[in-house]
């Protein structure tokens, strides 16, 4: 069974109208004037226009990904946007070469004088993204044994425990970043919705109902956990999940943050388009 999303209502009240205003308009409570963007391809943006040639390897989009529209809603004077896609937070203090590794370590970004940190990770960590793309079955019905069952023979959830083992990476992640900027506030937020109840199976998002909400139920796992790190660790947790409900990839074109395996708007498969990007940008501007 998926995780309780808690404050469903108030919190769509609350989303709809932060989308219909402009972000441009949207008021932030306080300034920030240093803002340094961590973290991995959902947060990095890879394929959505326009692709950061200086972080070719990273597929990060300069404006349309969260950190960038977060950024201009915020109004920041100085924002350094060093997110990768495939990264990990046990690799944040490394550098390329290597996917997930930029240039220069995601920690480098980070000084004294940051005063916004924003963070997406634990995903790669828990090599979800790889397990959602494994399970990917465009055989109808039973004609395949479903991924759930592979992933739980012998009564052992093998992704929550999966899960589970990349929680404490995370919480660490947490106390570095505190260290190293010590007066910023530390933002960090779960996945969104990638599949609905029953998933969509089609040529677009080939995945087989029980396989879908078995997959969503781990992200929704891992969400669950970034809550208690940040918690734990004194970290702003925004949790994406109230706010993306019909956005996920089975929605209409139109309505997707989140794109399937074959995409209608630029995007790489089950990640966040431009419009994701900004609607995401949203939501955590609105908790700020």
């Amino acid at each position: 069974m998926r995780s309780a999303l808690t404050g469903l209502a108030a919190a769509a009240a609350t989303v709809t109208t932060t989308l219909l205003t402009p972000l441009s308009a949207a008021a932030a409570p306080q300034d920030y004037d240093t803002y340094v963007a961590l973290g991995d391809s959902f947060a990095a943006g890879p394929l959505v226009p326009t692709q950061n040639g200086d972080a070719g390897t990273c597929l990060q989009s300069t404006d349309n990904g969260y950190p960038a529209q977060l950024a201009a809603t915020l109004g920041v004077r100085n924002f350094r946007n060093v997110t990768c896609s495939g990264a990990k937070a046990q690799e944040f203090g490394q550098a390329g070469p290597g996917w997930g590794r930029g240039a220069t370590p995601q920690y480098d970004a980070l000084r004294a004088d940051t005063d916004l940190v924003t963070l997406t990770i634990g995903a790669n960590d828990a090599g979800l993204f790889q397990d959602l793309i494994g399970c990917l079955n465009p055989l109808p019905g039973n004609a395949a044994r479903a991924c759930v069952d592979r992933f739980t023979a012998g009564g052992v959830d093998q992704l929550a425990a999966k899960v589970d083992a990349a929680a404490p990476v995370i919480g660490g992640a947490l106390d570095e970043i505190a260290r190293r900027a010590p007066h910023a506030r530390i933002v960090i937020t779960t996945y969104a919705d990638y599949l609905r109840p029953g998933g969509c199976p089609s040529l677009a998002a080939p995945i087989a109902p029980r396989d879908a909400d078995y997959l969503q139920t781990t992200i929704d796992r891992l969400g669950d956990r970034i809550a208690e790190q940040a918690a734990t660790h004194g970290a702003t947790f925004v949790d994406l999940r109230p706010a993306a409900l019909g956005h996920d990839s089975c929605a209409a074109p139109e309505d997707r943050w989140i794109e399937p395996l074959v995409p209608a708007s630029a995007a790489a498969p089950f990640h966040p388009n431009a419009r994701g990007g900004q609607a995401i940008a949203a939501v955590i501007a609105n908790a700020l």
